[in-house]
């Protein structure tokens, strides 16, 4: 899964073919050290995310002095904006925008766009746009997280480099004209920056100060620092650990594992090994409704009238493909 952009500024909106075009010369261009990558191809080191990084997890560790002196409505607040922006990457840029596994109507659409930008882990074209290339070109170098660079690499690593050529290559050649088809979707790129600025720091940060007189400080540094910090840890994750460690009872075959802890902290994003074998699956689980908060959601959605067209993976398929190529755990 993405995480905050590695690259420079975006190019105005155009095209699907433009974007990608745009995206390829950003990610290839820009000065810095080098240093050899995979395959022998030199990477250039993102120092702009190197300093942004670090000065973001000095704040989250900073962060934790404060949770004493923090009201109990704060903490709570903090959370509730936890999931909002879960939600956002798991239910909306993940699940909706990536594999099409369910449809949204308009409302819920505006509301899973609004907790993405809050999530501030790219727009939602430039989010699916990456993971369909995870997806098609998994533990490779056209991976943007390839796992088998490491932990380091794959956790938060490649948001220090550029892209790989493979990357930019392949993602030239996805289709993504269904993303920029959505009306959502272009309006959320074309203001993505007053949008993460707006959801992921200041609606967070007043609403503390304001609604319960929490200080301006411990509402920051809370809701909106640590917040954040731990939402991108957790996403990376799902990149790193859940790729590395656990098991492989789908297919044997494949990097990606069940990891029940993954599981847990991102809202039922660690069926890893079942995912990338039924990605079209709207639940990313054969458990349906157990430990998968994302798939309470879609189906609570769908009792609303707000959610439609959940896509499942059958029994018998689920079976046949576990005898053919799973590991034979459970």
């Amino acid at each position: 899964m993405p995480g905050p952009a590695a690259d420079g500024g975006k190019a105005p909106f155009c095209r699907a073919e433009e974007q990608l075009r745009a995206g390829a010369e950003g990610s290839e261009g820009g000065g810095g050290q080098r240093r050899p990558g995979a395959r022998g191809q030199r990477q250039d080191i993102v120092w702009r995310n190197v300093v942004l990084m670090s000065l973001l997890h000095l704040g989250a560790v900073y962060s934790l002095v404060l949770i004493p002196k923090a009201k109990l409505l704060t903490l709570l607040w903090a959370y509730f904006c936890f999931l909002l922006t879960a939600l956002g990457v798991t239910a909306g840029a993940h699940r909706l925008w990536s594999h099409r596994s369910y449809k949204a109507k308009l409302p819920l659409r505006i509301f899973l766009a609004a907790a993405n930008s809050m999530a501030f882990q790219n727009d939602i074209f430039e989010w699916s746009r990456d993971h369909r290339v995870h997806h098609k070109y998994s533990e490779t170098d056209a991976d943007p997280h390839n796992a088998r660079r490491g932990f380091f690499f794959s956790h938060i690593g490649w948001l220090f480099v550029r892209k790989h050529r493979d990357v930019i290559e392949k993602g030239r050649k996805l289709d993504v004209t269904d993303l920029l088809a959505d009306p959502v979707v272009r309006f959320q790129r074309k203001y993505y920056k007053i949008s993460v600025v707006l959801m992921c720091f200041v609606v967070p940060t007043l609403v503390p100060w304001c609604v319960w007189e929490e200080s301006l400080w411990n509402s920051y540094f809370l809701a909106s620092i640590l917040r954040y910090t731990i939402s991108l840890n957790i996403t990376w994750l799902v990149n790193s650990a859940a790729h590395m460690y656990g098991n492989r009872p789908y297919d044997k075959h494949i990097s990606p594992r069940q990891n029940p802890l993954v599981t847990l902290g991102a809202i039922g994003e660690g069926f890893h090994n079942y995912h990338h074998t039924f990605p079209f699956d709207y639940s990313a689980s054969e458990f349906g409704l157990n430990f998968n908060p994302t798939t309470w959601f879609i189906d609570f959605m769908c009792w609303l009238g707000l959610a439609t067209d959940r896509k499942r993976a059958t029994k018998p398929m689920i079976e046949a493909r576990k005898a053919r190529t799973g590991d034979g755990s459970a």
